[in-house]
C-alpha cells in the first residue's frame, strides 16, 4: 500500500492536527522519501515508518511535538542533520537495520538535546571498535544506546510498564492488609467464643 493511501486510512475522518500517533509500517514510500506527511500533523508525538524503503528523512515535515521516531529496517545512510531542525524535541530514535556505517553519520544527533534513547542494532556502525563508548562521548546527553545505558543497565520498556508495576505493588499491599484484617477478625471471633464458653461454665 502506498504511504499516501495509508495515511488517509489512518486518519479515519479525523484531521491531521487531531493525530498524536501515526503508524505507517510496511507501506511503500515514494522513491525512498516520505510522502503525504505534512506540517498539519503538528500534534504528532509518535511516528513509526518501519520497513517502508526510506533512503532519506529530508522530506520529514516540521513536527515540533514529536517525541518518538521509529525508522528501523529502512535504507537510510545519512542526512540526519535535518532531524534537529524538524523534530527538535525528539527523545527516542530507532535507526536499527539501516545503512549507517560510521560515527560521523550520527554526529548531527548531538543537536537533539532532548534525545535520551538511540537504537542502532544491525547497523554497520555497531561493529566499530569501542562503538558504545564513542557514541556516548559523541552524544553526552544520551541515556540509552541499543536498550542499555553506559554501565549496561537495561532501559525500562516503557513508562506504562513501570506504572503497571507500581499498581501491582499496590495490589500486593492491599492483599497483605486484607490478610491482616482477616486474621484480626478470626482472633476476635476466637476470643468471643472463649468468653461465651467461660460464661456457660
Amino acid at each position: 500500500m502506498e504511504m499516501k493511501k495509508r495515511i488517509h486510512l489512518e486518519l479515519r475522518n479525523r484531521t491531521p492536527s487531531d493525530m498524536k500517533e501515526l503508524v505507517l509500517d510496511n507501506c511503500r514510500s515514494h522513491d525512498g522519501e516520505l510522502q503525504g506527511l505534512t506540517d498539519e500533523f503538528e500534534e504528532l508525538e509518535f511516528l513509526s515508518t518501519i520497513n517502508v524503503g526510506l533512503t532519506t528523512v529530508a522530506h520529514l515535515p516540521k513536527l515540533t511535538k514529536l517525541k518518538k521516531l521509529e525508522l528501523s529496517d529502512n535504507r537510510i545512510s545519512g542526512g540526519l542533520e535535518v532531524l534537529a531542525a524538524k523534530c527538535p524535541n525528539l527523545t527516542h530514535l530507532n535507526l536499527s537495520g539501516n545503512k549507517i556505517k560510521d560515527l560521523s553519520t550520527i554526529e548531527p544527533l548531538k543537536e537533539l538535546e532532548s534525545l535520551k534513547s538511540l537504537d542502532l542494532f544491525n547497523c554497520e556502525v555497531t561493529n566499530l571498535n569501542e562503538y558504545r563508548e564513542n557514541v556516548f562521548k559523541l552524544l553526552p546527553h544520551l541515556t540509552y544506546l541499543d536498550g542499555y545505558d553506559h554501565v549496561d543497565k537495561e532501559a525500562p520498556d516503557s513508562d506504562a510498564e513501570v506504572y503497571a508495576e507500581g499498581l501491582e505493588g499496590d495490589d500486593e499491599d492491599d492483599d497483605e492488609e486484607e490478610e491482616e484484617e482477616g486474621e484480626r477478625g478470626q482472633k476476635r471471633k476466637r476470643d468471643l467464643d472463649e468468653e461465651e464458653e467461660e460464661e456457660d461454665d
